[in-house]
């Protein structure tokens, strides 16, 4: 574990996908700018692109953590941190994310085992974008209705305080992971993984602290530009461009931050503009290709179903992180 006077987490996860890994680069760099010398780890969801993970490791010193490799399905990676070694201090990141400032440090002042950032929902909303507790109590009398949620794009936790088990009854751990109700749930790990944490907050008194950390682009990006990055005024949140991806930088709301940080990690790497040309047309090339081949992929899958229709065996396929 690292000393705790210097650096307030263990390591930081970003989970990345096979098509991410330009904002992985970026997202990295922005950390790096603040933290040089904080631990990074990459949860890899699904295949990582060839010669990333080696990239990552020659240059910025930073590992693939060793866990089975496969399609974790939609963000189901980020759970397996919880699942670390006993105490280990995180902080888990989207790689649609960026820092503007040493966010480490909020984190240096509260001794919670959970850092969330705070965020105030309606009824209407929290069941949108988390969790239905009203049709939850028919499977679990003990659900918590609640207002104050955390997004998962990035958040800071303790590895050792809630059990794999605690999920059992609505996960399945197969590749990719499925959630058992999903008419109850948000897709993804959003509603499960806040659904578990609140009960035990509530029930076991787990400890989790709630503050500003993260800023949606769509909210307003005034203050959070390159230059207020630069000059050390920006305050300190991650930016967290949840929904609002696009292709090219240029078209995304707060481009020119990313750009920034962009620059910030070819800076560093050998050849790094003629890496990033070809780093920027096999990112094009694969967003593009994969979203030209979506609706064949399911129409086959659909044809597939109908011609094939006995559900494939299901195999649960899980390894906790070590050391």
């Amino acid at each position: 574990m690292n000393d705790k006077s210097t650096c307030p987490v263990d390591v930081i996860y970003l989970a990345a996908c096979s098509r991410d890994a330009r904002l992985t680069r970026i997202c990295l760099a922005s950390i790096r700018y603040f933290y040089p010398d904080v631990p990074i780890r990459i949860l890899a969801g699904d295949i990582l692109q060839c010669g990333f993970a080696g990239e990552l490791k020659r240059h910025w010193n930073i590992d693939v953590v060793d866990i089975p490799v496969g399609d974790y399905g939609w963000g189901y990676v980020k759970l397996e941190p919880l699942f670390g070694p006993k105490g280990q201090s995180f902080m888990v990141c989207d790689v649609d994310t960026a820092f503007t400032g040493r966010v480490l440090d909020m984190r240096a002042k509260s001794d919670a085992p959970f850092f969330v950032d705070n965020e105030e929902l309606s009824d209407a909303d929290f069941k949108r974008l988390y969790f239905d507790w009203e049709k939850l109590k028919a499977l679990d009398p003990l659900v918590q209705s609640a207002r104050s949620a955390f997004n998962v794009g990035q958040w800071f936790g303790t590895a050792g305080l809630v059990e794999r088990e605690e999920f059992d009854s609505w996960l399945e751990w197969t590749m990719p992971r499925e959630q058992r109700h999903p008419d109850l749930f948000m897709g993804g790990d959003q509603g499960v993984m806040n659904y578990v944490l609140l009960k035990k907050e509530a029930l076991k008194g787990l400890r989790i602290e709630r503050t500003e950390i993260m800023r949606w682009p769509g909210h307003g990006m005034d203050d959070l530009g390159p230059e207020a990055v630069r000059s050390g005024t920006a305050p300190a949140r991650v930016i967290h461009w949840a929904g609002m991806k696009a292709i090219l930088l240029r078209d995304m709301v707060g481009g020119d931050l990313l750009q920034f940080y962009e620059d910030f990690y070819y800076s560093r790497m050998p050849l790094g503009r003629l890496r990033r040309r070809l780093d920027l047309w096999r990112h094009v090339w694969i967003n593009w290709s994969h979203r030209k081949a979506a609706p064949y992929r399911l129409f086959i899958a659909k044809r597939w179903k109908r011609l094939f229709p006995r559900e494939p065996e299901k195999v649960v396929v899980m390894r906790n992180i070590s050391s």
